[in-house]
C-alpha cells in the first residue's frame, strides 16, 4: 500500500489497436471473463483503494467502454480523459486531471500487473524520485546497419515496462514541451529535461498485451492465479 500518500494512476487506453484482428481494440477484449482493462483497474484498485485512477480513452469508445463497465463489480471510482494522436499526447490529457503526490502512468493491456511490483516501484519512486520497471533481454540481439548487422551484449540492455512513476510537478512540466517522435515512453520525456532514471527489477509476468499469442499466455497465467487462490 501507499501508507496512506494520495498518488495518481493514469491507465493508457487511448489507442484503437487492431493487431489482434478483434473488432474492438485489444483493451476491451475478454480476458478470464472480463475485459482486459477491467483486470488493469482492480490491479491497482486493489492495491490502493486511495488512488487516483484516471483512465485516458479514445474518444470513439468512450461510450462503449462506460456501458460495459456499467456491469461489471466492483464499482472502481476513476475519471475519464480523451486519448490523442499519441500515447505523448494521451499521456498529457491525462496529466490534466492528475492530483496526487506522484503519478503513475501504466499500459492498459498490462493487465497482470502484480501488488509486489507496485509496492517495488511506489517505494522505488520514493525514495530515487522516479521508478521504471526493466526485465534482462533474453534473446541474442544483433544492430542493423547500412552496412550490414552485427552481434551486441545483450547484458548491456533492458526491456522497458509500465508502471512509470514519478513526482507529479516534474511529470507535467515534462509533458508541456513539445513532442518529439523519441517520445517513446514516460521515461524518454521526463530524461529530456536532463533527469536520470532509476530501473526497478520488473516482471515476466507484467506482459504487454499485443498479438493473439500474448493473449493466450495472459489466459494461462489468469487460470494459474485463480488455481492459487481457489485451489
Amino acid at each position: 500500500m501507499s501508507e496512506g500518500r494520495f498518488d495518481t494512476v493514469i491507465i493508457v487506453a487511448g489507442g484503437e489497436g487492431r493487431r489482434l484482428g478483434a473488432p474492438v481494440p485489444k483493451q476491451f477484449l475478454p480476458l478470464g471473463g472480463v475485459p482486459v482493462l477491467w483486470h488493469t483497474l482492480l490491479a491497482f484498485h486493489h492495491y490502493d483503494p486511495s488512488l487516483q485512477i484516471i483512465v485516458v480513452l479514445h474518444p470513439a469508445w468512450q461510450d462503449h467502454w462506460q456501458e460495459t463497465a456499467a456491469h461489471l463489480s466492483p464499482a472502481i471510482p476513476y475519471a475519464v480523459a480523451g486519448g490523442g494522436e499519441t500515447r505523448f499526447h494521451s499521456v498529457r490529457n491525462g496529466l490534466a486531471l492528475a492530483r496526487g503526490i506522484f503519478t503513475a502512468v501504466h499500459d492498459a493491456s498490462r493487465p497482470l500487473i502484480s501488488p509486489a511490483l507496485l509496492q517495488r516501484c511506489f517505494d522505488a519512486a520514493r525514495r530515487h524520485g522516479n521508478a521504471v520497471p526493466a526485465i534482462p533481454v533474453t534473446d541474442s540481439l544483433r544492430e542493423v546497419t547500412a552496412a550490414g548487422n552485427r552481434p551486441v551484449n545483450r547484458e548491456r540492455f533492458r526491456s522497458i515496462q509500465t508502471p512509470q512513476i514519478f513526482p507529479t510537478p516534474l511529470l507535467k512540466k515534462a509533458f508541456e514541451q513539445p513532442y518529439r517522435p523519441n517520445f517513446t515512453d514516460e521515461a524518454t520525456v521526463v530524461e529530456s529535461l536532463g533527469e536520470k532514471i532509476h530501473l526497478v527489477e520488473g516482471e515476466r509476468s507484467n506482459l504487454k498485451i499485443t498479438t493473439p499469442f500474448d493473449m493466450e499466455v495472459a489466459e494461462m497465467l489468469i487460470r494459474q492465479q485463480r488455481k492459487k487462490q481457489h485451489p
